[in-house]
C-alpha cells in the first residue's frame, strides 16, 4: 500500500491537494479521525485500493497518536508519506478574509490570527516529521502540479527537492536548508541578461566565468552530499534545499538547475521547483 497522509494548517490547500491525489488515482478519505488510521491496512486487505490518501486536520481527536500509527504502518511494509501544508500567517489571514470562512478553531473569544497560532502550536510536532509544503506563494494549479510531482514513481528512497526563490518575496517555510547566493555577481544589472533566467545558456556562461560562483556551487554540492546519508538514516522521505537570490530569476535558478543535474546521477529522485518562475 502507498498511503499519503495530508495534514497542515487550515486554509493552506489541503482540499486542493486531496482532489489532485484523487485525480491521480488515489482512493481519498477526507477528515479521517486519527484513531482510525491503523484500520487503513485492514481496508486494503478487503478491497482493491493500493493507493490511498487521507486528510487529517487539527480538530481530529487523538491527533497526537498519529506518529505512532505511521510508524506501525511503515513497520508492516507499507509506504507512508506525511505531507504537511502550511502558509504564512499573513497569507492565511488574507485567504480567510477573502473567502469569509470561519477558522475551524475560532470562537467568540479569539481573533483569526490567534486561532491560526493555536493551530500551528497543535500541529508543531507533526510538521517536524513531515514533508512540509509552503503554499504562501502558490496558486491552486501550482499546488496540484507539486503534488503530482511528489507522488510520481513512489519509492522508499529519499527524494531531494531543490527550490529556487527570491529573498524579496520572503523565505520559504518548507526548506530544510537555505543557501544564500546574493553575494555573487548579479546578471540583473546586465541589460542583455536581465530578461533571461538561470535556465538560459548566456546566464550560465556569465556565472561560470566567475570563480566565486563555481566555488560556492562546489561547496553546496559537497555539503549536501556529506549529510544525505544522515538524513536518510533518520527515515526522512524528502529533503528540501532552498537556494535564494534577490529576485529568484537568475543566480538561484542556475544553482538549482546545476545541483539537480548533479544529484540526478545518484540513487535519489530529484524534484525541481522555481518558486518565482512557476
Amino acid at each position: 500500500m502507498h498511503l499519503i497522509i495530508l495534514t497542515g494548517l487550515s486554509g493552506s490547500g489541503k482540499s486542493v491537494a486531496l482532489r489532485a491525489l484523487e485525480d491521480s488515482g488515489f482512493y481519498c478519505i477526507d477528515n479521517l479521525p486519527a484513531t482510525m488510521l491503523p484500520l487503513i491496512s485492514q481496508h486494503v486487505e478487503t478491497n482493491l485500493h493500493q493507493n490511498i490518501a487521507v486528510s487529517i486536520d487539527s480538530r481530529s481527536a487523538a491527533i497526537e497518536t498519529l506518529p505512532n500509527a505511521i510508524a506501525l504502518l511503515k513497520d508492516s511494509g507499507h509506504i507512508v508519506d506525511l505531507i504537511f501544508l502550511e502558509a504564512s500567517t499573513e497569507t492565511l489571514v488574507k485567504r480567510f478574509s477573502e473567502t469569509r470562512r470561519k477558522h475551524p478553531l475560532s470562537n467568540k473569544e479569539t481573533t483569526l490570527a490567534e486561532s491560526i497560532a493555536h493551530e500551528q502550536e497543535l500541529l508543531s510536532n507533526l510538521s517536524q516529521i513531515a514533508h512540509r509544503v509552503d503554499t504562501s506563494n502558490s496558486n491552486a494549479n501550482a499546488l496540484r502540479k507539486h503534488i503530482r510531482e511528489l507522488i510520481a514513481q513512489p519509492t522508499n528512497e529519499m527524494v531531494l527537492l531543490f527550490s529556487s526563490f527570491g529573498f524579496k518575496n520572503g523565505l520559504p517555510l518548507d526548506a530544510d536548508f537555505v543557501f544564500d547566493v546574493r553575494s555573487l555577481p548579479n546578471p540583473h544589472y546586465d541589460k542583455v541578461l536581465r530578461p533571461l533566467t538561470g535556465k538560459d545558456a548566456a546566464v550560465a556562461s556569465f556565472l561560470e566565468s566567475t570563480p566565486m560562483a563555481i566555488e560556492m556551487l562546489s561547496d553546496i554540492k559537497q555539503f549536501v552530499e556529506k549529510w544525505l546519508l544522515s538524513f536518510e538514516q533518520d527515515n526522512r522521505s524528502y529533503l528540501t534545499i532552498g537556494i535564494g537570490c534577490t529576485g529568484g530569476q537568475h543566480r538561484s535558478v542556475y544553482f538549482v538547475e546545476q545541483l539537480s543535474a548533479y544529484f540526478k546521477t545518484s540513487k535519489y529522485k530529484v524534484i525541481i521547483r522555481h518558486r518565482e518562475l512557476d
